[in-house]
């Protein structure tokens, strides 16, 4: 559904992503999606589950201002 992608690059260190995902399930929930990690590699990931687009959005834009306020930058 929507998809946005962060990275963060400090000198003398691996790149870093972060990746956040809206997607519909098929019990018409709506899922936060979030995958983290080193540039490259599987990384970590999380799932969790709102009732509307309204939650979930609000949840994702939460997760995205505290990522940007680490240092993260929009690919």
């Amino acid at each position: 559904m929507t998809t946005c992608l962060l990275y963060r690059q400090a000198p003398a260190r691996p790149s870093r992503f972060y990746r956040i995902e809206l997607a519909m399930n098929l019990f018409s929930e709506v899922s936060v999606l979030r995958e983290w990690g080193v540039a490259g590699s599987n990384g970590q990931c999380s799932i969790n589950i709102y009732d509307n687009l309204r939650e979930a959005s609000l949840a994702a834009d939460k997760h995205r201002k505290r990522m940007l306020k680490r240092g993260y930058n929009r690919a």
